[in-house]
């Protein structure tokens, strides 16, 4: 049947008020803080250096499977800042992922406004290499660190050479004190870890309208002084520890040695917690021994049917 000239009119109209609303979408998406997870894996990545098992082979054979260190990003579009959380062996790669994020979203790539550092294990800040004068050259990229992870930073090189050639400027952090950073407000947590060379810390990120816990690193729950179920119920998503499923994962090595809280212990933890609280909890810093890294695995199963969520690389959420 023919349209009328009335019908034409309206469908037009109807066309002109969809571009408008896509717009404002744009616009609103423009001025939103967003958290960008730019790998998910323990401080070696996916896969891990000469391992040849069956856990790391197929990751060795398809490159879509590989997973860098964990860190996260956080874009405050309205600000036009850009801050990471860790700075990872595999920095080249996740800033080029960041840039690549950053460029879709209309915000500069040339700067990084902030790095915040937890701790002086290799996978949480050995990327700051890539800052140097050998590599990017920056002047006076702020690091934010805790006291002792300070110290270390300044009486060991290489590191003492970015702080003394200004690539980096190191900002101090105290426990639990908050520090506003553009549109976020940030606020380390010291939480007990292997501290050999520093203390160890997660953050509380609080955005515009919903709050982050990071939390990649820590001994088991029991021996923090706070109650991790108390302190996810302060926030809207939670990333924890996740750096081992279970027992024996690593044969023939004593895991006491290198403590952390098995994903089958945080499941039953955390199993009486109503569903809402459950999926706030993304677990994230996995072992290249970890099943969870394998897709359709049962370990993967188990974590997502008992309404717990799993971090994603590339995943991103609004603050």
């Amino acid at each position: 049947m023919p349209f009328n000239r009335l019908q034409i009119l309206l469908f037009i109209a109807c066309l002109h008020s969809l571009s408008w609303n896509d717009s404002a979408i744009n616009r609103v998406h423009a001025q939103e803080v967003t958290v960008v997870i730019l790998g998910n894996a323990q401080d070696a990545g996916f896969p891990q250096a000469n391992c040849r098992k069956d856990c790391c082979k197929r990751a060795w054979q398809t490159p879509s499977d590989r997973r860098f260190a964990t860190c996260i990003a956080i874009l405050d579009a309205k600000a036009g800042k850009r801050f990471l959380f860790e700075c990872t062996p595999h920095f080249p790669d996740q800033l080029h992922l960041l840039n690549r994020i950053s460029t879709e979203q209309g915000l500069p790539t040339e700067t990084l406004d902030g790095i915040f550092l937890t701790h002086a294990h290799i996978g949480h800040y050995a990327g700051l290499v890539h800052l140097g004068r050998e590599v990017m050259g920056t002047k006076s990229v702020p690091v934010h660190v805790m006291p002792r992870m300070r110290n270390f930073l300044i009486s060991n090189g290489p590191w003492s050479q970015l702080v003394q050639l200004k690539n980096i400027t190191l900002h101090k952090l105290l426990d639990r004190t908050e520090k506003q950073m553009g549109n976020i407000r940030v606020t380390p947590i010291l939480v007990p870890h292997r501290d050999e060379f520093s203390e160890t810390v997660g953050f509380r990120v609080q955005g515009p309208n919903r709050s982050l816990l990071f939390l990649p690193d820590i001994d088991k729950w029991e021996k923090w002084n706070l109650n991790i179920n108390k302190e996810i119920a302060k926030v809207d998503i939670a990333l924890v520890d996740g750096t081992f499923f279970g027992e024996g994962e690593l044969p023939g090595r004593n895991m006491k040695e290198i403590p952390h809280p098995f994903i089958q212990e945080s499941l039953q933890r955390f199993e009486d917690l109503p569903g809402s609280e459950k999926e706030k909890i993304h677990f994230i810093h996995f072992n290249h021994t970890n099943p969870v890294l394998q897709n359709g695995s049962s370990a993967r199963k188990k974590i997502l049917n008992a309404g717990f969520r799993i971090a994603r690389q590339a995943q991103m959420i609004r603050l």
